[in-house]
């Protein structure tokens, strides 16, 4: 198969949440940077379809939508030269994923780290292996290759914990390639190790699960808030401070400068006091999203204006999958009478 001269990135954003400060600092920072290198072809989109595995409050995935749309929107996606799309507006995708299905061994499935998690919680708890597990969260990672493949996306950056989806999709091409022709790039997973993973207020990861999370756009005075909320320990001012133990001191790294950076190293070591910290903090997160909070309030208030945004995207989208799932058609089969 002919390759683009184009090296294609694909990042997808699971429509479940608000975005937070973990979100910003670990993936929509880098890519929106890596989004504007022309040597490569970026596509994004909103994963609400991965959303019904999570959440089945159609208001809540609804309005996720709509607040993820805007912070990439607000925060300087170039929607000229990356795509940006919802997947559900893609159509070959769900026609894409049974054909996969079909190519897909039963006991890759039963490999999947989300389904034997879940599997062992039940176990534990008493209950049939498969209880409350549905085949949305079963069949998940070949979703997953779907949308990877869909776009021949020879690149996606993902956490750590994600490299076994993309190992996945990975078996799933290949075994398509072998049982039919040649079609599917075997994507790569791109784990970026010097990305910041943000604790939260507890000290934990940043994560909706822990409900430690500082949303991304909260006006000044709830983000100022949220920072005061940061735990931190009994040292008094005056008494050095740990940088390296300090969720305040790693949150300012994922901000600040390296110069900045080295002068709060020095403020801790010197014993500033922790409401000093955080103040500094508050005011070196604020002036990076002040204007993108501005722009991001704009956007909601303008849902038609993210709609076409997203409808254009799709159209771009889809003038890569149709003609590719047409081929796929053809491969496998389902071709015309005539």
């Amino acid at each position: 198969m002919s390759q683009a001269a184009k090296q294609r990135v694909l990042t997808g954003i699971t429509t479940t949440g608000t975005p937070h400060l973990g979100n910003y600092v670990g993936a929509i920072r880098p890519a929106i940077a890596a989004s504007r290198d022309t040597s490569t072809e970026s596509f994004f989109f909103l994963a609400d379809y991965h959303a019904l595995i999570k959440c089945q409050d159609p208001d809540h995935v609804a309005q996720s939508s709509r607040e993820i749309a805007a912070t990439w929107l607000a925060l300087g996606l170039d929607i000229d030269q990356a795509v940006f799309y919802r997947q559900s507006d893609i159509r070959e995708i769900p026609e894409l994923t049974w054909i996969l299905t079909c190519n897909t061994a039963k006991g890759l499935m039963n490999r999947a780290h989300a389904y034997k998690a879940a599997v062992q919680d039940n176990e534990s708890a008493g209950e049939d292996p498969d209880f409350g597990i549905t085949m949305g969260l079963f069949n998940y990672p070949i979703l997953m290759a779907a949308d990877i493949l869909m776009f021949n996306a020879h690149k996606v950056p993902v956490g750590r914990d994600q490299t076994q989806h993309l190992e996945m999709a990975r078996d799933i091409a290949q075994r398509f390639n072998h049982n039919y022709k040649e079609m599917f790039t075997l994507p790569e997973a791109v784990v970026d190790d010097s990305v910041a993973v943000l604790q939260g207020l507890d000290g934990r990861k940043m994560s909706k699960s822990y409900g430690n999370t500082i949303p991304l756009f909260l006006p000044e005075k709830q983000l100022k808030k949220h920072i005061n909320k940061i735990k931190t320990n009994l040292l008094e001012p005056g008494e050095p401070k740990d940088p390296d133990d300090s969720t305040v001191f790693q949150v300012w790294s994922a901000f600040a400068s390296e110069e900045e950076t080295a002068r709060m190293r020095s403020e801790f070591e010197n014993g500033i006091a922790w409401g000093e910290a955080k103040k500094q903090l508050f005011e070196l997160v604020n002036g990076e999203l002040a204007a993108a909070r501005e722009e991001y309030n704009r956007l909601l208030d303008d849902p038609d204006y993210i709609e076409s945004v997203l409808q254009r995207g799709a159209e771009k989208a889809r003038a890569h999958s149709a003609p590719l799932l047409a081929q796929v058609r053809e491969a496998v089969g389902i071709r015309s009478m005539s």
